[in-house]
């Protein structure tokens, strides 16, 4: 029989989502400190724990970041066009949509470029601070495709990204306005070796 915390980390695991709105409301960076602080406890290979992190909570570098990444991402969508990337083709090309949301903060897992291991541990962080930080009430959304501003150095200069280190899991943070339902998931193909 499951203890009430073993069930409360299964309810942060099946309710977590990848949040796209969210309120005016500032991140207090207590609650910042204990994201983090559960992103190292992640699992990582002989121990290096290769990461770093960046806290961005300027809205105009993050604007600036979006705005060098959005025809970037149009081109590259333009390109490799599926279904599914309509909407979000159709955002980009707006010019007051954010790749970050609107979201209060952007925090930067960045990983050690001379760990081999440094994009599988830091990905492993990038989790356990997504799930902290619903448990806390704060959504959150891995924003893959801001890992671009590595192409700028003005904008990696400005956000303080050592040279040393690469981008990962750019991460936001805020709090959620009203979210919408939960998609479902597919049921998992398990093969079972006996």
């Amino acid at each position: 029989m499951a203890d009430t915390e073993s069930i409360e980390i299964f309810s942060v695991i099946r309710e977590r989502r990848s949040v796209r709105n969210y309120t005016g409301r500032e991140v207090p960076d207590e609650a910042l400190r204990a994201i983090i602080a559960a992103g190292i406890q992640a699992p990582t290979a002989l121990g290096l724990q290769p990461w770093q992190f960046v806290v961005v909570r300027d809205r105009d570098l993050m604007r600036r970041a979006s705005d060098y990444c959005k025809p970037i991402l149009i081109e590259k969508i333009g390109e490799e066009s599926r279904p599914g990337t309509e909407e979000f083709l159709a955002a980009l090309k707006t010019p007051e949509f954010s790749i970050f949301y609107n979201a209060p903060v952007l925090v930067l897992v960045l990983g050690a470029r001379d760990v081999a291991s440094s994009v599988l541990d830091c990905t492993l962080c990038a989790e356990n601070m997504m799930l902290a930080a619903w448990a806390l009430g704060i959504g959150s959304c891995w924003i893959g495709a801001a890992a671009l501003i590595e192409q700028n150095p003005e904008i990696l200069a400005a956000m303080k990204v050592p040279g040393d280190h690469q981008i990962v899991a750019p991460l936001i943070f805020g709090y959620p306005a009203p979210l919408s339902a939960k998609p479902a998931r597919r049921e998992p193909r398990i093969t079972w070796v006996p």
